[in-house]
């Protein structure tokens, strides 16, 4: 049986990288693969959105989210794989690090670096650095 990967994905350099690190090193992975977008909640909850305009700016974003995780099917798909998605709103670190544990993923591959602050954030990205030390499956970074 084929191991079990996430890919959590955004719409940054680093997640784009990551997803053609994949596609270069295939022979190494399974052709199934699961795409996570994670929607940030905290985004969503901007005080001045009245209450019936907060439905449609979650539809937005979920309708954003969709089409991002549609554009890396099509490019895992031609180049052979069989991609999963999922598509989840929260605090992406947490999302993430609870979905590997709780669907028992067996590799979690992420990129490392997207904005920094901290010594540890700039080598990793604070996202990385969380999920690193918060999932049980190994976690390989791109």
């Amino acid at each position: 049986m084929d191991p079990k990967i996430l890919v959590p994905v955004n719409d940054s350099p680093t997640a784009r990288a990551t997803v053609y690190s994949i596609i270069s090193l295939k022979e190494r992975f399974p052709k199934t693969l699961t795409l996570l977008y994670v929607i940030r909640k905290d985004l969503l909850t901007y005080k001045m959105i009245p209450d019936m305009q907060l439905e449609m700016v979650k539809e937005n974003a979920m309708k954003g989210g969709r089409a991002l995780l549609d554009k890396y099917c099509a490019t895992l798909i031609d180049a052979g794989f069989e991609p999963q998605t999922m598509l989840e709103f929260g605090t992406p670190q947490v999302v993430i690090s609870e979905i590997a544990d709780r669907d028992e993923f067996d590799l979690l591959v992420i990129g490392r670096h997207e904005r920094g602050g901290q010594i540890r954030n700039v080598l990793f990205g604070s996202v990385a650095s969380y999920v690193l030390h918060n999932v049980s499956c190994p976690v390989l970074l791109f």
